[in-house]
């Protein structure tokens, strides 16, 4: 069986880091180095030859961060590694998955589309903005679930009076894993924008009256969708509302309007790093789900053995 070989990316180290303790094994060297003008040249300074070489980076703004990914695997590549497999806690592009008006790019296939032509073998993920991304790729996709650490997280809290709710109706599916799981009832939040970034109106589907509610989402960005589906469960007789996101973007203004949101706690993972702290959010790490599926891949066992049923 090959070497299995792991390295980090610029932005990911504090993740990285973590899931190569929990593997058992200290992250690969190599040095990026920048010239004057901003141009990046990556550095392996070890031999990769015949290993099975694991990059861990996710692709959040800046751009840098997927180009320093893909400067990585092109290098692992021409040194000879006998399998490269990009992983990437948080996919960035994939809200662009598809042509929802005119001239515009399907970005999330242009970037599954370069990591295939830089010379990744395989893609490790968790939680794709939408499923049917995996079939951007001619390559294996093992797309992770959040669930998988959600799911443990809420069975020690009192659930009691909680019902799901997704912050709109793209996100249903997502929340009624939840409801299902915990055979709790689902409402939704329909909203109605003005342009991205900015909701004009929220329409609550369903009943909240004293009810502790917790939002499901995969990504929070600005927090303008979910503060303002807070707001208006709240204001349709909810007593509580808390959410779980997957990434936290958090970007402009997130960190304020969540702050003066009725949301009494906001639940992420450390997909992305925060850039600031706030009383409000609580962050659990994927760094064992992805230490496992690392094994789980090296070794040719289930992937979805780590999943909850």
């Amino acid at each position: 069986m090959a070497l299995v070989k792991l390295f980090s990316g610029t932005e990911s180290i504090a993740l990285a880091e973590k899931i190569s303790d929990f593997y058992g094994q200290k992250l690969g060297d190599l040095t990026i180095n920048k010239f004057k003008d901003g141009e990046m040249q990556t550095v392996i300074n070890e031999s990769v030859r015949g290993a099975h070489v694991f990059f861990i980076q996710s692709t959040f703004a800046p751009a840098d961060n997927l180009l320093e990914l893909l400067l990585l695997i092109d290098s692992a590549k021409r040194a000879s590694a006998g399998y490269i497999t990009a992983v990437i806690p948080y996919y960035g592009y994939a809200r662009q998955d598809r042509k929802d008006k005119p001239r515009v790019p399907i970005s999330a296939k242009l970037v599954a589309g370069l990591l295939e032509s830089a010379g990744a073998n395989r893609i490790m993920t968790m939680d794709f903005h939408a499923d049917q991304i995996q079939g951007f790729f001619d390559i294996p996709v093992d797309h992770l679930k959040s669930e998988a650490i959600y799911v443990p997280y809420l069975k020690k809290q009192d659930l009691s009076n909680t019902i799901f709710a997704s912050p709109d109706v793209g996100g249903v599916k997502r929340a009624r894993t939840y409801a299902k799981y915990f055979e709790k009832d689902l409402v939704i939040c329909d909203k109605e924008r003005r342009k991205a970034n900015e909701v004009k109106k929220i329409t609550v589907i369903g009943e909240v009256e004293g009810r502790d509610v917790i939002l499901i989402d995969d990504i929070v960005d600005t927090a303008g969708t979910l503060c303002a589906a807070a707001n208006a469960l709240i204001e349709k007789g909810a007593k509580s509302v808390k959410a779980l996101c997957t990434h936290p973007v958090l970007s402009g203004n997130a960190y304020e309007n969540i702050k003066n949101s009725k949301l009494t706690e906001l639940i992420v993972t450390d997909t992305i790093p925060l850039a600031n702290k706030s009383p409000k959010i609580t962050v659990l790490s994927c760094d064992r789900l992805f230490a496992k599926a690392i094994r789980n891949t090296h070794e040719y066992r289930s992937i979805a053995a780590l999943f909850v049923d």
